[in-house]
């Protein structure tokens, strides 16, 4: 479905230990919506991840499932490293190869690809939200990812139990 107006995503990422079990959480509300009760959500998690991962994970599904997107899509993150990253970051990153100013490899760099091809031929703002500061949406987020969590410590946990039983 196109939409024409703009679209606001709202994404957060947890772990459990860094590195350790992850997850990952999207809220994307359409033609400027900024109602919870019209919102889509997303979420999942994966086993053994770090926090960079699963915040930058969180925006590539929410710009993936907006690919067909018309019009402004706001991503609010609550990750400097997510929006240093895209927003400064990354061109200097290409320009020398996937290396950091210290010479040293780009963390990540597999997500920073994808995050990168997700955002082309959409209209992208980049916003920061102060982290579990109250903002509704920015803590539905931080539900969300810390559900994907959950759900992968609880299949760890089942799994585990199975082994023995």
């Amino acid at each position: 479905m196109n939409h024409s107006n703009n679209t606001h995503i709202y994404t957060d990422g947890a772990c459990s230990g860094n590195p350790g079990p992850g997850g990952w959480g999207a809220v994307i509300l359409r033609d400027d919506a900024l109602d919870l009760k019209k919102a889509e959500e997303h979420f999942g998690g994966v086993n053994d991840t770090t926090n960079n991962r699963m915040e930058l994970y969180a925006t590539i599904h929410a710009l993936q499932v907006l690919k067909d997107e018309k019009g402004t899509i706001h991503v609010h993150t609550d990750s400097t490293y997510v929006k240093d990253g895209i927003t400064s970051w990354v061109k200097n990153w290409q320009k020398n190869g996937w290396k950091t100013a210290a010479r040293k490899d780009v963390k990540n760099k597999d997500l920073w690809q994808e995050l990168l091809a997700a955002t082309n031929n959409i209209i992208v703002e980049w916003h920061w939200v102060k982290g579990h500061a109250g903002h509704p949406l920015n803590e539905r987020a931080d539900t969300l990812a810390r559900n994907g969590v959950m759900k992968i410590m609880m299949k760890k946990a089942m799994e585990a139990q199975n082994r023995t039983a």
